[in-house]
């Protein structure tokens, strides 16, 4: 029998994440340095409640995710109409493409940034324009130039891999360039909430442009990677295309009970928020005496490191000491001399640059 899938299914190759399954036989001594997630996890709150709610679990949940979306109209101040909730952020990008992308779609895409948006957009048959940029507060002008036509511009904000931000009246010349050319602008927040020093987010201006979608993650900020639960915001146009297109109970009942409990405990955030400042700092200090790598500055909780040693290489050393670190050789405009950790508690950031101090570099 002959099988006929989609040309796009065949050419695609699913994208290199972190995390502790994405290499073999892991085990529990490892330290993940790979996900990005607060490194403080979860509000012990939210296991409290959770265990409470488990007698609910042979029910089939809202597919609207009323509740929780009445939650976050509470903690964004943005109508229930203009809020969508996702199985994890990837899901949302993927319906993102699939109902606003399509052969004739023009896409920008910063470059190195999250890998999903380029797979995304290449799945549904965009076209994408990349712009390499280590460095977009000096270089936003000449991508302000690459905005394209009635196309779709995708933007991290702070950017995964390099931790860099940018302010809000940046992201707002980003907003106004696409609008003049009727241009949507998706704007990846999934790490602000854990930026310490600024707050530069757009969720305030999302009634005045109808061309912005904001992305948003329990993931990061609340600790929930394993539940898979993403929100995002918008024009009631916008949202209202993708409420539909969703496939029915696309978010568990678990999934958004822990999301509920979780804005109840948002001042958990500012915990959050001082912990990575103190750590990044330590950490930059403390990787600064090794000659062979150098940090990039961060402004959330992880830190891209150009290293002298082979990604890989270090990746498998540093794994032989029960040290997960992420490879960025397969993020787009890096090569195997970038390396990302998570900043994470003080002990296991001790343990980090003990390992990293320990291996043996010559530069003869």
């Amino acid at each position: 029998m002959e099988i006929n899938p989609n040309i796009n299914a065949i050419s695609h190759i699913p994208a290199s994440h972190g995390g502790i399954f994405s290499i073999k036989n892991p085990n529990e001594k490892i330290i993940d340095f790979s996900s990005n997630v607060n490194p403080l996890g979860c509000h012990p709150g939210v296991k409290k409640y959770l265990k409470k709610q488990l007698n609910q679990i042979n029910v089939y949940p809202d597919s609207e995710s009323t509740k929780l979306r009445s939650n976050l109209k509470w903690f964004t101040g943005i109508n229930k109409s203009q809020i969508l909730v996702g199985n994890g952020a990837t899901e949302i990008i993927y319906n993102f493409c699939s109902t606003f992308v399509n052969k004739k779609s023009k896409v920008l895409i910063p470059c190195p940034t999250f890998s999903e948006y380029e797979k995304a957009v290449k799945f549904f048959g965009g076209k994408i324009i990349n712009f390499k940029s280590l460095n977009f507060n000096e270089d936003l002008e000449k991508f302000l130039a690459k905005i394209p036509t009635k196309g779709i511009v995708f933007f991290c904000n702070p950017n995964n891999p390099t931790g860099e931000i940018l302010s809000k009246k940046n992201m707002e010349k980003i907003i106004k360039t696409a609008e003049k050319k009727s241009t949507l602008v998706f704007v990846d927040e999934t790490f602000i909430e854990l930026v310490p020093n600024s707050f530069p987010s757009l969720v305030k201006t999302i009634k005045s442009h109808e061309n912005l979608f904001i992305l948003r993650s329990f993931t990061k900020s609340f600790g929930l990677a394993g539940l898979r639960i993403g929100y995002a915001l918008g024009s009631k146009k916008i949202i209202g295309i993708l409420q539909r297109i969703k496939i029915p109970w696309n978010v568990n009942y678990v999934a958004q009970t822990a999301a509920s409990a979780a804005l109840c405990y948002s001042d958990f955030l500012e915990k959050s928020r001082k912990n990575i400042k103190k750590e990044n700092l330590f950490l930059m200090n403390s990787l600064s005496k090794l000659e062979w790598l150098s940090c990039f500055n961060s402004s959330t909780n992880f830190i891209l490191i150009k290293t002298k040693i082979n990604s890989k290489i270090l990746q498998k050393k540093l794994l032989k000491k029960n040290i997960l670190i992420r490879d960025c050789s397969t993020f787009c405009g890096l090569n195997e001399n970038y390396i990302r950790i998570a900043i994470k508690n003080r002990k296991e950031n001790q343990i980090l640059v003990k390992a990293l101090g320990d291996i043996k570099w010559s530069n003869h």
